[in-house]
């Protein structure tokens, strides 16, 4: 013990050298960053505890994988932390672009070689959890700590959870905002409200928009249908919690109401601005719905716009909830691993939920809401506006589940086939309705909706 505790301690003055990532690219830069570790000599964590003196693996070297997307530099950081701590753990960072991710990571795990950890997201839970290894965190230790941990129990056993809640916030541009004589006062919390403002910042030549005043192309399926209807008290799945629910009244009146956005009250089209994201960011159209992630790509691809953010408005102010979020996920343990690589991954994910300094790195990069409840107040957190906003109200959102694709891809058809091609908006909610039961057939998907702590 007391030569580990002296390497360990070596480790920690020396620097750490992490690789820095290209997002989801295959390209490795050749520039290096350098950290000093500090190696904590204290257990640490809320409920969850990580002690930092307890050897791994007997103090036997072992190296094995973690597969991830997106940030080298993120991962890195969380690896360089455990291994300073246990130096005999090699963890090898393997990063792969999102669109290979899923294909190339199941057919790993369905061999000898495949890493022992892996990110894991949501949206492809059932290509992945045949794979997993249930968490070695007692239950009741994850729910103290952590929102949302019941959404993710099988059979009594959790096999990841969401360390952030991501949703849809509204992003405007402040200078857009002056030039038309609005204040912070003006900032809608109504629909009406948020059309209202929307006129004011809608500027036309003639016929032809110079600037839109709401944009939602190509993002009314995800941003909208998907979430606003939980506005009005109906949940995207049936009582059964499989059955879709997306010709609903709530869907049809949500649909309606963006409809009547651009051809009733004209403050947009579907021919100005193809992408509302990036008419956004091209200084094109003065507010738009986008999830959290938005607020990174605004500061790096975007820098120059001059925006603001507040919560997405409502149809009374009193909501059932106000929208859906998505949970940025934890790692998966490769249950096919050797066992011993097994048992550090376990400790990783361990040392990693108990860490709340790398819980809010990964939640600012990710532009997330923290799951830890012990951070929901946290400085930095708070200091980022799009989470900011969400602050008060964020007990008022609700995750369905992981739900399959064609939840999304029906609707995007189904919204597509009312703005470009004339199709009413019952028939194409019916369509979606069918098609989305139709590929849901062999899927082992249930809501989880009834979990909502507002439940009606």
């Amino acid at each position: 013990m007391k030569k580990r505790l002296i390497a360990a301690m070596l480790v920690a003055c020396l620097a750490v050298t992490s690789l820095v990532g290209c997002g989801s690219s295959t390209n490795k830069s050749e520039e290096t960053a350098t950290t000093n570790v500090e190696v904590p000599a204290e257990p640490f964590g809320d409920t969850i505890k990580y002690d930092p003196t307890v050897e791994i693996n007997e103090g036997n070297d072992i190296t094995l994988e973690l597969w991830e997307w997106g940030s080298d530099e993120l991962f890195q950081k969380a690896i360089d932390g455990y291994t300073a701590i246990h130096p005999n753990v090699t963890i090898k960072l393997v990063n792969n672009p999102w669109e290979d991710y899923w294909t190339k990571l199941p057919l790993a795990l369905d061999g000898e070689n495949g890493p022992a950890i892996f990110n894991v997201h949501n949206s492809y839970h059932e290509n992945l959890i045949n794979y997993m290894a249930p968490l070695e965190i007692p239950l009741a230790d994850l729910q103290a700590d952590y929102t949302g941990v019941d959404a993710h129990v099988i059979d009594g056993e959790v096999y990841y959870i969401d360390y952030g809640m991501m949703t849809g916030t509204v992003y405007y541009n402040k200078d857009m905002w002056e030039a038309a004589g609005l204040t912070d006062a003006d900032i809608p919390t109504t629909w009406d409200e948020m059309i209202e403002v929307a006129k004011k910042l809608t500027i036309k030549e003639g016929d032809a928009f110079v600037q839109a005043g709401l944009n939602f192309n190509d993002a009314m399926h995800d941003n909208y249908l998907l979430g606003v209807n939980y506005q009005l008290g109906e949940n995207l799945f049936q009582e059964d919690g499989v059955t879709p629910n997306v010709n609903s009244a709530a869907m049809k009146q949500v649909m309606q109401m963006l409809v009547d956005m651009y051809d009733v009250h004209g403050v947009g089209s579907k021919d100005f601005g193809e992408k509302g994201a990036d008419s956004f960011g091209q200084g094109m159209s003065a507010m738009v719905i986008q999830w959290g992630h938005f607020y990174n790509t605004l500061n790096t691809t975007w820098s120059d716009i001059n925006f603001g953010v507040f919560e997405i408005p409502t149809f009374d102010g009193n909501p059932y909830a106000y929208n859906r979020y998505n949970g940025e996920s934890t790692f998966g343990v490769n249950k096919n691993a050797p066992a011993d690589q097994q048992a550090v991954a376990q400790d990783f994910i361990k040392y990693f939920l108990a860490n709340d300094d790398l819980q809010v790195e990964f939640n600012l990069a990710m532009s997330t809401f923290p799951a830890k409840k012990s951070l929901a107040d946290n400085e930095a957190i708070l200091a980022n506006p799009s989470l900011a906003v969400l602050s008060e109200h964020i007990d008022k959102y609700i995750w369905p589940g992981p739900m399959p694709s064609t939840m999304e891809t029906s609707l995007k058809t189904a919204a597509q086939e009312i703005f470009f091609n004339g199709v009413d908006i019952d028939t194409a909610l019916n369509n979606a309705q069918e098609n989305i039961i139709r590929d849901m057939g062999s899927s082992n998907f249930t809501s989880v909706e009834s979990l909502y702590i507002y439940a009606e």
